[in-house]
Formats: structure tokens, C-alpha cells, sequence
């Protein structure tokens, strides 16, 4: 039985219902003593309680405050033996809701002390043990005191991993290198860990390195310039060109990963930890399995292994290359790309040009393996002076245009001997690259290999005909092309260009005629071997000046003769009457004779124009 404390005042309790006969101050100095025996709490923080009892839904927590606290029975999932009386870590996470109940948590309790050992082990360098749970893109997801972190494809290992799925759902080593506590993302490294244990092999191997030692790796990495190859604990870089002595487009062809094969230092930098190894050095040089009867002359096979601008390789043997220049291709003056020759994986034949065994280089060429055109023994008769052929435009000039006629065979056409009538500045004017023409042979040097072509040559010289035609004071329609500060070019008869000088263009208004006007012009001289008509409108309604008289005269007789003494001295009165009137008859039979030739010279002209239009 218990005691009864003797000074209790039953009176204060039975009176207005339990403590209702208590004063404030009473009542408020009981409260202070009941809170006196509580504890004080603090929210957001990690405490530990006893359980007091557990149902199927809830879990009552008792952490020494007013009221017990409530947690979901899923919390302790991982418990399951968890009975009352039983020591817990909750976290605090409302001392009162709504229902005036204290909110707990064990869940978060596990994440605030799993951060508080992530960052100890940051801090403290020390090592976890995880557990991989997945992989994701770019690396593992590892599992560290309830707290998911990333470990990077790239600190998994010190060589490269190519399969992550080979560490899900095994446990790792790991050391907590980053915490992002802004996304509350960690990182972590397994890497770590084992290049500690390298670091000690690295150094050994470094320090005993030496040029030309011969070393066993293993492929970590491989790349389109060359593989990286692990000499355990210290990397080394094999490059393409030192794998084979033949030519490779990519390692893959010859080596794979994880293979291990010797290869040999060729250099090294101990700074920067660099290391350059070779493994066709390895081998002999194929150079020394040429044949030695292969020499200039002599002709080699093999397959095309690289086309240049400049030319291509032939591969002779594996290591053996030999350079076929543009120029060797093909007996045409005319550079073309190698490509349109020859293409990579092509087997043919050369002739080997130049041969140096020591420097290990050599030169070939495929044109040799068909006759020179220039030496051939029928050249002088078929390209023989005056014998007609056609021949494809390949270049142009300011000078002329060349024109080949076969493979090797190229001529000259000069501007000047384009066309009889019209003046070419550029031979662009007349035909372009790729095009056809018909060409006369000139002039034929098989010694320098010059030809000289003309395509005008092809028809009889017209100026020879329009001597006769545009006879000085002749009349003729003509169309203004075009003028200059000094002349105006005119577009005559039968496809002919002629000149008027400007004072010459004004018309019987006094205005000038400008281009594109269709008018009579008057021929004031004729220059046939400079292929030259002056013309002049004016001259149509005006006199000509005795000026103007005289110079005709001059453009049309530019080398007369001296008269001699004796025709200075005067003749009889008879003589001179008969010689007169001789003159006369001469003169009018001159014309005539004039006349008839002009009319058969233009009906020559028209007779040419037609054949041309059909």
C-alpha cells in the first residue's frame, strides 16, 4: 500500500471538480514543477528515444518531452525484431502539428547522420564500403550510408571500363571525393584508391626506363593517331606510324584492346611522365627485302595505299612505297588531279624513276608503260605542215589558247590567228575550256615539242577579196558597235570590223551618230595587211577636202614611185594631145575592169556568207 503524503489537502481537489479549488498562482507552480521533470527540444534535430510500444501502422516514441511521439511502422522496415524498450535515433520534425501531437522520423534520422559520416569521410580521407546499386549514364550509382552517389565511368578504374553492368549489386571501395551540398549530390572515386598502390610500380618503372628497352603492355585505349598501351602503372603512346611499317588507316586493322604485346622505348620525358614506344621497330625493315634487282628501268607491282594532291603511293611491299607524281601519270602537258587517275586499293603496274636505297625513297611512273606520242616514228607525217585536225581546248592565255589533240600532243593557237576578220583581245572571246576546234598545222618542232596551230588559216584570206570590195570611196551600210574617245567601231558587210573616227561620225543634222545606229559610211582607206577600213559617214553628203583628197591618195598608193628626169621634160603638143586621150580611154577601161572585179568580189563574199548560215 502506498503511502499517503499526511500534509495533501483533499479539500483543493474535491471541491470544483479535480484542481478546481487551486489558485492561478498554485496552478502555475505546479505546471513549472511538471515541466522540470521534462525535457527540452529542439526541432530539425537527431535525438534517441525508447520505444513504448508498437502497432501494426505507428511506433510511440518516448524522448523525454510532454508527450510521447508518433512514426510510421514502414520506417522501420529494417527493424523487425524492434519491440518496446528499445533504444532508437529519430529526428524531430514538429514538436506539435495540428492535433497538438510531436512529428518523428527515423527515415530523415538516417539521412542527417549518413551526410554527417559522408562529410567526416571527405574530411577525414577515410574509405566506405558501397554498394552499386546501378548503373547510369556515365557511371555507377553507389549506395553509402543510405545515401546515393555518383561514381564517374572514369574513377572506376585507371584504365578505361568498357562494361559498368560487370560491378552491379557487388560491393565497392570507395573514398567520398565532392559534395555538392546545393543538390545534395556526392561523388565519389574507387581510382583512388588503387593509384596509391601504382604510385610505388610508377616510380620503379620510370626510374629503371631507358631507350630501347623492350617492355610487355597492355592495350588500354585505342585512337584514330595511335593506342595508349599500360606498362603497369604508367602509360605509353604507340602512334600509328610506329605500329607497322606498312601503311594503316586505323590501329583497329592490326591491334585490339586488352591485347598485350612487346613494344620497345623510343623516347621518353621523365617531367612530364611522357613515354613514345615503337613496334615495327621490332621487326626488320622491309626496305632491306627489296629485291635487288629492282632498279631504275625495271618495273614493279603493287597496290595504290594513299592518293595526294601532288601524286600518289604504291605500296611495293608492306613498308615499300614508292611516290607516282601527277606528272609521271600521263603523257598530257596538262596537270590533272591524281584522283582522276588513280583511287586507294588500285593493283598496277610503274616503272621505277629514281631508286635511293639509303634514304629509302623511290619513284615511279605509270606513263612510261606506254610510247612517248612525241617519239613516235609517224609524229612528222601526221602532224606534218598544213594537215587538219581537232583537237579539245584545255587552256587559256592572254596570248593564244593550247589545244590537245591526243594524249602528250598539245599545240599553241595564237590570238592572232583565230580569225581573219575580227579583232580578238582574249581568246575567251572565241571559245572557252572544253570546247572543240578545228586547227591548221603552222609550224611543227618535234626536238622542243612545240606545235603551232592557226585556226583561220583553215579559209583563204578574205582580205583579199575585200580589197577588191571596199575599194577607197566606195559606199557600204554599216552599224556603230560601239565608240571610244577616238573612234567609233563599226559592224560592216560579211562579218568585218571597221573604224571611223569621231569628227567623221556626225551626221547632215550636225548631231552625232551614236551606237546601234545603222548608216552609209564612205571607205577613206584600206590597209590590207594590217586588216584596217576607215570609214566616214560625213563623207556621204559632203566634199571631200583636197586634204582629205591627198590622203586618200596616200593610203592608197603608200610606196609611189619617184618620177625620173626624163619624164619631167615636156612633151610635143601632138604627143601630149595622143597621150591624153589615151589616158582617158585607159581610164574608163579601168573601171570597167574595177567595176567587173568588185561585182565578182562581192558575189564570191555572198556565196561564202551563205555556205556559213547553212
Amino acid at each position: 500500500m502506498s503511502k499517503v503524503k499526511k500534509d495533501f489537502d483533499w479539500d483543493l481537489v474535491e471541491g470544483k471538480g479535480f484542481g478546481g479549488n487551486y489558485t492561478t498562482e498554485q496552478k502555475e507552480k505546479m505546471e513549472a514543477a511538471i515541466e522540470a521533470t521534462l525535457n527540452s527540444v529542439t526541432e530539425k534535430e537527431v535525438v534517441k528515444g525508447i520505444v513504448v510500444s508498437k502497432t501494426d501502422r505507428e511506433v510511440i516514441i518516448n524522448i523525454g518531452f510532454k508527450s510521447d511521439g508518433l512514426v510510421s511502422a514502414s520506417e522501420f522496415r529494417d527493424m523487425p525484431d524492434l519491440k518496446a524498450g528499445d533504444e532508437v535515433e529519430v529526428y524531430i520534425e514538429n514538436q506539435e502539428d495540428a492535433n497538438g501531437q510531436l512529428t518523428l522520423s527515423r527515415k530523415l534520422a538516417k539521412v542527417m547522420g549518413a551526410w554527417t559520416n559522408i562529410e567526416k569521410a571527405l574530411e577525414e580521407d577515410t574509405i566506405i564500403n558501397g554498394f552499386v546499386k546501378r548503373r547510369t549514364k556515365g557511371g555507377l550509382i553507389v549506395d553509402i550510408f543510405g545515401i546515393e552517389a555518383f561514381l564517374p565511368g572514369s574513377q572506376i578504374d585507371v584504365k578505361p571500363i568498357r562494361d559498368f553492368d560487370i560491378f552491379v549489386g557487388k560491393n565497392m571501395e570507395v573514398k567520398v571525393v565532392k559534395i555538392n551540398h546545393t543538390n545534395d549530390n556526392v561523388v565519389v572515386s574507387h581510382k583512388v584508391l588503387i593509384e596509391k598502390d601504382l604510385e610505388a610500380q610508377r616510380q620503379t618503372i620510370l626510374t629503371n626506363l631507358d631507350k630501347g628497352q623492350v617492355l610487355e603492355g597492355v592495350i588500354k585505349n585505342m585512337t584514330n593517331f595511335g593506342v595508349f598501351i599500360d606498362l603497369g602503372g604508367v602509360d605509353g603512346l604507340l602512334h600509328i606510324t610506329d605500329i607497322s611499317w606498312g601503311r594503316i588507316n586505323h590501329p583497329q586493322e592490326v591491334l585490339k584492346l586488352d591485347q598485350k604485346i612487346q613494344v620497345v622505348v623510343l623516347d621518353f620525358d621523365e617531367n612530364k611522365k611522357r613515354i613514345s614506344l615503337g613496334m615495327k621497330q621490332l621487326q626488320a625493315h622491309p626496305w632491306e627485302a627489296l629485291a635487288a634487282g629492282t632498279e631504275v628501268g625495271s618495273k614493279v607491282k603493287g597496290k595504290i595505299v594513299n592518293v595526294a594532291d601532288y601524286g600518289a603511293f604504291l605500296e611495293v611491299l608492306p613498308g615499300v612505297e614508292g611516290l607516282i607524281h601527277v606528272s609521271e601519270m600521263s603523257w598530257s602537258q596538262h596537270l590533272r588531279n591524281p584522283q582522276d587517275f588513280l583511287k586507294v586499293g588500285d593493283e598496277m603496274e610503274a616503272v621505277v624513276l629514281t631508286l635511293d636505297r639509303a634514304e629509302r625513297k623511290m619513284s615511279l611512273g605509270i606513263k612510261q608503260l606506254t610510247e612517248d606520242p612525241w617519239t613516235k616514228t609517224d609524229l612528222l607525217a601526221k602532224y606534218a605542215i598544213g594537215t587538219k585536225h581537232k583537237g579539245t581546248v584545255r587552256n587559256l592565255t592572254n596570248f593564244g589558247l593550247f589545244l590537245e589533240l591526243e594524249e602528250g600532243i598539245d599545240g599553241l593557237v595564237h590570238v592572232s590567228d583565230l580569225s581573219w576578220t575580227k579583232k580578238i583581245k582574249h581568246p575567251s572571246e572565241f571559245v572557252k575550256v572544253g570546247d572543240s576546234l578545228d586547227v591548221i598545222v603552222i609550224e611543227l618542232d618535234a626536238d622542243n615539242r612545240r606545235l603551232a596551230l592557226g585556226h583561220k588559216q583553215l579559209e583563204e584570206n578574205p582580205w583579199d577579196t575585200f580589197e577588191s570590195v571596199f575599194t577607197l570611196g566606195s559606199t557600204h551600210k554599216a552599224t556603230i558597235i560601239s565608240k571610244n574617245d577616238k573612234f567609233g567601231v563599226l559592224e560592216l558587210p560579211y562579218g568585218i570590223e571597221g573604224l571611223a573616227p569621231l569628227k567623221q561620225l556626225t551626221k547632215a543634222d550636225e548631231s552625232a551618230a551614236e551606237a546601234g545606229e545603222a548608216l552609209d559610211f564612205v571607205v577613206t582607206e584600206f590597209h590590207k595587211e594590217e586588216r584596217k577600213i576607215i570609214l566616214s559617214h560625213t563623207r556621204t553628203f559632203t566634199a571631200a577636202t583636197a586634204e582629205e583628197v591627198a590622203a586618200d591618195a596616200a593610203a592608197a598608193k603608200p610606196e609611189k614611185k619617184k618620177a625620173t628626169k626624163s619624164a619631167d621634160k615636156p612633151a610635143t603638143t601632138t604627143a601630149e594631145k595622143s597621150t591624153m586621150g589615151d589616158i582617158g580611154a585607159l581610164s574608163a577601161l579601168k573601171e570597167q575592169m574595177e567595176g567587173a572585179e568588185r561585182e565578182q568580189a562581192i558575189k564570191k563574199l555572198e556565196k561564202k556568207s551563205s555556205k556559213k548560215a547553212e
